[in-house]
């Protein structure tokens, strides 16, 4: 039910859906058919588009793929809304002993930060301890260049991993972890809902992707005439996306 409230819903919306869910459960049913009944039953209520949209969140995240880029242009757009700085992505950086590609590069104040984006495309993959390993080894490697290493992941991260991350004071940002500051929350709490919530075909996402649009209520920002210029993408069709971000962020 949290999730479900979390995406938007009132106690009582998400108590009827609940209900409604619970009957058509049965044994060993996986938790992606638990999820898809929720969200078929969120799709036969009246006036609920935009809670049906923002309950896709980590779906519209696994659209991102199959590279992953689309995933760090997201992550640097996500930044720059918590006062980071993204100076470069993927730029490839020379260290003591080696030369490192490195996804973000991120400052606040005077300190710069190594970031680096771990995606998966499907659901049930953990991002585990050899992440963490190569990671801080970039770190060690470029130092004292960076202030800091921080890893972005949108699935779990394995214990060990964990660990490790806060035994050597590596930041993690990942599905469900930290508990306050998880990702899902720092989406859900600000509205940084990303643009793949909308749905879109690999060449929209392309397009945006390459012009920084990452976020989707960031469409709000500029005129159709404008984002249709610079993305391609036609500007009926922008009209319309903007339409459904202001379903999706001002329903009433």
């Amino acid at each position: 039910m949290s999730t479900i409230m979390r995406a938007g819903a009132s106690r009582n919306t998400a108590k009827r859906i609940l209900k409604k869910v619970k009957s058509e459960v049965y044994r060993d049913m996986t938790s992606n058919d638990i999820y898809k009944k929720v969200l078929h039953a969120i799709a036969e209520e009246k006036g609920l588009r935009a809670l049906h949209q923002r309950y896709q969140l980590k779906d519209s995240i696994m659209r991102m793929g199959p590279a992953g880029f689309a995933f760090e242009n997201y992550i640097a757009s996500l930044l720059e809304y918590y006062d980071y700085q993204v100076s470069s992505i993927r730029s490839k950086i020379h260290g003591k002993c080696a030369s490192h590609e490195i996804d973000l590069v991120a400052s606040r104040g005077q300190k710069e930060f190594l970031v680096e984006c771990k995606y998966h495309s499907s659901r049930g993959i953990y991002t585990g301890l050899k992440v963490a390993l190569y990671t801080h080894a970039r770190f060690l490697d470029l130092q004292p260049k960076f202030a800091g290493e921080i890893i972005f992941c949108n699935t779990k991260i394995s214990t060990n991993a964990k660990k490790y991350a806060k035994c050597i004071g590596q930041q993690v940002v990942s599905w469900r972890y930290p508990v306050q500051n998880s990702l899902e929350k720092i989406i859900e709490e600000h509205d940084l809902y990303p643009i793949t919530i909308l749905n879109l075909t690999q060449k929209e996402l392309q397009a945006f992707s390459e012009n920084n649009i990452m976020i989707a209520k960031d469409l709000l920002r500029y005129d159709d005439s404008k984002i249709a210029k610079i993305t391609g993408v036609s500007k009926k069709r922008i009209s319309n996306l903007q339409k459904l971000v202001k379903q999706i962020f001002n329903p009433n």
